[in-house]
């Protein structure tokens, strides 16, 4: 497959070639941004169903059970990070090495699916922890504490999602 990509010509009257190698640039900025906002959006799903089931009967702790979906859009935003630094990066075909392009589809698969497991994560305690949290004010420490190892999924695979586009 990469051969064929790598031989097409292109229908204008020049000969440029196309190479590869800047698809998988792309590909890891469009990993990056979906995967990331996938978490994002579930958590913020989960963690958001569980603030209006127990709004209905403890409206006062609203406002401090919307911490999960707060830390569920952060993850939103590690993936715009990445995505922008890489799209960045990814130059004229002919000069954009398989190695770039392969280290910046690892990088953009690296941000995303970590954005993804702990956008589970997060909604999921998120969902359970708010709706405990009404029924018991002292779980609200363990909450915070369990979202905040969560994020950390997240905040791990940005940091070797940064290192892996340096190369």
């Amino acid at each position: 497959m990469l051969f064929i990509l790598d031989t097409m010509v292109s229908a204008a009257a020049d000969t440029t070639e196309i190479s590869a190698s800047s698809f998988f640039g792309f590909m890891g900025v469009t990993m990056a941004l979906v995967l990331a906002n996938l978490g994002a959006g579930y958590g913020t799903f989960k963690a958001g169903a569980g603030i209006a089931a127990i709004g209905i009967w403890k409206p006062e702790i609203i406002m401090k059970s919307l911490i999960p979906v707060v830390m569920a859009g952060i993850l939103g935003i590690y993936g715009m990070i990445v995505a922008v630094l890489l799209s960045q990066k990814v130059k004229n075909p002919l000069e954009y090495s398989y190695k770039s392009g392969f280290a910046h589809m690892a990088s953009g698969l690296c941000c995303g699916c970590s954005c993804i497991a702990a956008g589970f994560a997060i909604g999921i305690v998120g969902d359970v922890g708010v709706r405990g949290n009404a029924q018991q004010e002292r779980l609200f420490v363990g909450l915070i504490l369990i979202l905040i190892f969560a994020e950390a999924l997240a905040l791990y695979g940005l940091i070797v999602s940064l290192i892996l586009s340096q190369s």
